[in-house]
């Protein structure tokens, strides 16, 4: 197999191949081939053996997807995206690179398709910011789409064009709708939702993180460990089971953030708590008061999907991938 990755230098899309790398199949066939893109130069998978192409790219160029999918990689992930509070301040970008570089992509294999019949599984990641208040708790499958920012909007109009291309057989397309990932290893961004992971990482390793919302603030997650079998997993299905709403709410973990810091506490100590501050940002308040607090998830874990069942375990998975398994 030649498997694509768009987005490869982000913290999932290097997880992922990783992973890739070390199951060194993907639905029973071999891996041969990794092309990793981004708009920065990705770092290579350590112990890959087949060919790595690694490529600095702006999807949202005239021509880039067109040339990125000449060699006809069997299964695409696409990941590439700016976050929710970019998107939101910057509205010309966040519409060329999480919509115009999405519909550069489709096309792209469309009119492959057309010439020699290519047809590969495309995964994209979508998001639970499709979704807008009022917002019921849990959140089933049958759920309406009516987003209330522009990142959200970009997210759905792609998830529409997914299922339409996929209709009309241009690709076999899933999309995955990601919980929020917590915890995110590195630094924080941009995203108006890393707060959640900031209040957890940075305590672990006794650095202070800022809380800029209430601790009743109730939301949906899961650990970049299941972001990555959530794609792989996608990248695999029978689409006939899915059928045609290929749009799936991915399974986690529903918790509020005062629930996220008594896991901290159990799983740290008091020590690691002392360690959050609280800096009501009005912003930030705003944007989660229309964010998801949990999800049925009935359809995607009927297909096979899995999370976290507690925060102690997203903890614990931070602490095995990420600090060598011990504080």
């Amino acid at each position: 197999m030649h498997i694509l990755i768009i987005g490869a230098a982000g913290m999932v899309g290097r997880k992922l191949a990783q992973r890739l790398t070390s199951d060194g199949t993907l639905g029973n066939q071999p891996i041969e081939a990794m092309t990793l893109v981004d708009v920065v130069t990705p770092d290579a998978p350590e112990g890959f053996n087949g060919k790595v192409t690694l490529e600095t790219v702006d999807l949202s160029a005239p021509g880039e997807a067109t040339r990125l999918i000449a060699g006809r990689p069997d299964a695409i992930f696409h990941l590439a995206a700016i976050v929710s509070g970019e998107a939101e301040l910057d509205f010309d970008k966040g519409y060329r690179i999480n919509l115009d570089g999405t519909r550069y992509l489709f096309d792209a294999i469309r009119i492959a398709n057309g010439e020699d019949g290519y047809k590969p599984r495309v995964v994209f990641t979508s998001s639970i910011a499709v979704f807008g208040a009022p917002l019921p708790y849990p959140i089933p499958d049958e759920f309406h789409t009516t987003p209330l920012t522009s990142y959200g909007t970009q997210k759905a109009i792609c998830e529409l064009l997914l299922s339409d291309y996929s209709r009309r057989g241009f690709f076999d397309g899933i999309g995955i709708r990601l919980p929020t990932i917590c915890i995110r290893p590195g630094k924080p961004n941009k995203a108006a939702s890393g707060f959640f992971s900031n209040i957890l990482r940075e305590p672990l390793v006794g650095q202070e993180a800022i809380l800029p919302v209430s601790e009743d603030v109730r939301h949906w997650h899961a650990s970049p460990r299941s972001a990555v079998g959530f794609l792989i997993h996608g990248a695999t299905i029978d689409v006939e089971k899915v059928g045609p709403r290929r749009n799936l709410s991915m399974p986690g973990l529903s918790a509020t953030v005062g629930e996220q810091i008594e896991a901290l506490r159990r799983v740290a100590g008091e020590k690691a708590v002392a360690l959050i501050r609280r800096e009501p940002d009005e912003m930030i308040m705003r944007m989660c008061a229309g964010w998801a607090p949990g999800f049925e998830a009935k359809r995607a874990t009927e297909l096979g999907f899995t999370a976290e069942k507690s925060f102690d375990e997203i903890i614990k998975v931070h602490i095995e991938d990420e600090l060598g398994g011990k504080l």
